[in-house]
């Protein structure tokens, strides 16, 4: 998954990336509120970690004007504001969860794996489909009870896949799990990391649709 953080301690801003990267959480870094709203105008994220006070503004603005549009984008405060009317003020801007510093980074991956399931509409940690179960916190993938490794971008494929399952993904959509919005893109790296999936789980388990993208083969339980 892809989120956004916005924080604006640089090397607290860096250790956040690198220990989400560690549970499959890709994250894009700003430091201000005025790129906070250009990243989010411009770019779609599974969730937005936000911190209160940044060097332009409060984030709670950036919050407001999110749920003003109707951007129901899952939004984690993390900041080191954390008295009980704090809190209540986050919260009641439309916050999904909030988190005081300091925090334990294993919790802040669990909160937002919590949000964005809530999001979704989805209440069971695991995603399922036929036999495969797929479990995001422990990023491992069984197929009948049988084990599967993948690699970090087959297994953030998949996972866009599982979470709709029916659903056409665009390439681009599925790029947008693989990279970065400062990465180069690969021209055939979703075909390829397809190709390996459909080896390693059931040639027919993703379907191509000509034109409009990949989904998940026929019906699932």
């Amino acid at each position: 998954m892809r989120i956004l953080l916005v924080e604006d301690d640089e090397v607290l801003s860096d250790g956040i990336r690198a220990g989400l990267s560690l549970h499959g959480i890709a994250a894009e870094t700003v430091g201000t509120c005025e790129d906070a709203r250009a990243a989010l105008r411009a770019n779609s994220f599974s969730a937005v970690v936000l911190d209160l006070m940044l060097p332009d503004g409060s984030g709670l603005s950036v919050l407001k004007e999110l749920r003003g549009r109707g951007d129901r984008t899952p939004v984690l405060l993390l900041t080191a504001r954390d008295a009980v009317g704090d809190r209540i003020a986050g919260l009641d801007t439309g916050a999904d969860d909030y988190l005081g510093k300091p925090f334990d980074l294993e919790e802040v991956a669990a909160r937002l794996r919590a949000i964005i399931r809530r999001a979704q509409g989805r209440s069971a940690p695991l995603l399922a489909w036929r036999g495969l179960r797929l479990d995001p916190a422990r990023r491992s993938l069984e197929n009948e009870g049988r084990a599967i490794a993948l690699s970090r971008r087959e297994f953030a494929i998949l996972e866009a896949l599982m979470e709709r399952p029916g659903t056409i993904l665009s390439k681009d959509r599925l790029q947008d799990r693989l990279y970065g919005w400062q990465e180069e893109v690969e021209s055939n790296a979703v075909e390829v990391h397809v190709h390996n999936l459909r080896a390693k789980i059931g040639r027919d388990a993703i379907e191509t649709v000509r034109g409009a993208g990949y989904r998940l083969g026929g019906e699932g339980p």
